[in-house]
């Protein structure tokens, strides 16, 4: 007799076989017992062994198997991305590659430099030690080196139109073509480095943090329920209204919408821009309509209207006027809304910051009072235009220099609050005031989609912050291109799990839910230095829920080995 291993899929089971002649004379195998298991510690292969030495009355010394672990891998985010990225389709981007005379796949590195900004977000050198951590779903990773990482991003550029309207195509099921509202707003982005380079895209400008600093600016379309569908890279110091009308084009050519109700923010607001805006013609023959929020700025040209809006209201409010820019140009819907509570809240701001450098200002002139009176107080004597340089500083520092006006052209050190200029100030506290050319929404509903405007601006945090989009250190605008791209696509990704979070009501974000789905991992060990064997983590409740919320399929170690290139 002998032991027999009978494999069924990845089971393997010990059967006691004898051998024998049939009736002919031919050697024949024939099943006596089935002991057990012996790819898990089986305790009816144990109870045998011991049963057959107390038996003997042996002494075999059974000696365990010697087992190796391997380090284990992360393995649940990079699942839960890589079964959202089939989903969603963009697998057919290795369409747009396929015919790249490289020795590696385009598609394949592309997917693993965002899958890499979501889950550890490195430099191109970090991502490759990133690699050795990771099991990576539908890849193959012995040899990928930093220069395979650059010539894949060199051909996302080479082939970004065609890549792009791939993406395009694949987003415009979840547009709604009939009255599609987008938002659209750029945000700066840090790059490093002062080589000079031809069409260089980095150019010193005056950043979002309102510092200067090296930097390119990136442009981005959103959908109203939170979805990019577009972006474009532009020069650091780019004026923001120059940006629009290209976005708008790109967003026309690649979807198919009928009517679209463009939102943009106060930066994006100029008379060129509004008559530009006004010419636009959808394919449909529609006028192309916006909504567009007036800068601070220019709220003394329609202080007027708002003044006559809001008399004798105290409370919040929405209210509606018409306005024109010209005598021969067509009249637009201005809507403005009140926020009572925020306006209180500015007006004491501001009347604090008055009242604080009104103060010091008198403690400057007791000061040279005292001066002149022949009083010689401890410290550096104060000059009349000493006085007035400190003070007309710190008023512009305040930004209340239309407000607090400081006499310079006077021998003493004297100033002034314009109450005109201060009463309009308070007028205009806690104003939201918004043109649009939209004929059918009501002013409420004009706010309503002014205000979901926000939603992009989390979009360009979760860029900088999650997806680390910035600070950028390539210095070739190609590469800078790539990158941004990549980073587009990470927040596609973001933005499809924020949605599916939501509607499931998980109560974590997408950032929180690759952490705790990092904690699947995969595992392998060898036995007796021959037998390998693999497994994942034993997968918990709250991973399971999260998983269910992102319409994901539980993995199991059968289908990975069966579906996957693990490269292990």
């Amino acid at each position: 007799m002998f032991i027999k291993l009978n494999r069924s899929g990845s089971r393997v089971y010990a059967q006691l076989a004898e051998a024998f002649r049939d009736e002919a004379g031919n050697p024949r195998n024939r099943v006596i017992a089935t002991l057990g298991r012996v790819d898990k510690d089986d305790p009816n292969i144990n109870s045998v062994l011991a049963g057959l030495v107390r038996a003997t009355g042996s002494s075999v010394d059974l000696q365990p198997p010697s087992i190796d672990f391997d380090a284990s891998r992360d393995f649940g985010d990079l699942w839960a991305l890589q079964a959202l990225w089939d989903e969603i389709g963009f697998g057919e981007l290795r369409r747009v590659f396929r015919n790249r005379r490289r020795s590696f796949e385009t598609e394949q590195l592309l997917r693993m430099m965002v899958f890499n900004r979501l889950c550890d977000p490195r430099s191109k050198l970090g991502m490759l030690q990133w690699l050795q951590t990771v099991s990576f779903p539908k890849a193959t990773m012995q040899d990928v080196a930093h220069t395979q990482l650059l010539r894949a991003m060199d051909d996302w550029v080479e082939l970004e139109s065609k890549a792009t309207d791939v993406i395009a195509r694949l987003m415009r099921p979840l547009i709604d073509t009939d009255l599609s509202v987008v938002f659209y707003d750029v945000t700066t982005i840090e790059a490093s480095g002062e080589s000079e380079v031809k069409d260089d895209i980095r150019a010193h400008g005056r950043s979002k943090r309102d510092r200067i600093e090296r930097q390119f600016a990136l442009g981005l379309v959103q959908t109203a329920e939170g979805l990019p569908i577009a972006y474009e890279v532009f020069k650091g110091n780019v004026a923001e209204v120059s940006t629009l009308l290209p976005m708008v084009e790109r967003v026309l050519e690649r979807f198919d919408i009928k009517r679209v109700v463009l939102v943009a923010d106060r930066g994006l607001l100029s008379m060129d821009n509004l008559e530009a805006l006004g010419k636009i013609r959808l394919p449909s023959d529609c006028p192309l309509e916006f909504v567009l929020a007036v800068p601070a700025r220019r709220y003394a040209e329609f202080a007027p209207i708002i003044e006559t809006m809001g008399a004798g209201l105290e409370a919040d409010w929405v209210r509606e006027d018409r306005w024109a820019s010209g005598p021969d140009r067509p009249s637009l819907r201005l809507v403005v809304s009140h926020n009572e509570e925020a306006a209180r809240e500015l007006t004491s701001q501001r009347r604090d910051r008055i009242r604080t450098l009104e103060e010091e200002a008198q403690r400057w002139a007791s000061k040279l009072d005292a001066q002149d009176e022949g009083d010689r107080s401890r410290g550096r004597k104060l000059s009349d235009s000493g006085a007035k340089a400190r003070f007309f500083h710190a008023v512009a520092d305040a930004h209340l220099s239309s407000i607090l006006q400081v006499d310079l052209k006077s021998d003493l050190f004297t100033w002034d609050i314009n109450q005109a200029v201060l009463k309009r100030y308070e007028t205009l506290d806690g104003k939201l005031v918004l043109l649009t050319n939209v004929p059918d929404l009501s002013a409420d509903e004009i706010v309503e989609r002014y205000k979901s405007l926000a939603d992009i601006e989390r979009g360009f945090r979760v860029l900088k912050s999650e997806i680390e989009i910035g600070p950028v250190f390539h210095r070739l605008p190609d590469r800078i291109r790539a990158h941004a791209g990549i980073c587009f696509l990470a927040l596609v990704l973001h933005r499809v799990m924020r949605m599916r979070l939501r509607k499931a009501d998980a109560g974590l974000s997408p950032a929180s839910s690759l952490g705790v789905l990092r904690q699947i991992q995969h595992h392998r060990i060898s036995l007796n230095g021959t037998r390998v064997v693999r497994g994942l983590s034993k997968i918990n409740d709250l991973q399971s829920r999260i998983l269910r919320a992102l319409g994901v399929p539980t993995p199991d170690i059968n289908s990975i080995d069966r579906q996957l290139e693990l490269g292990l």
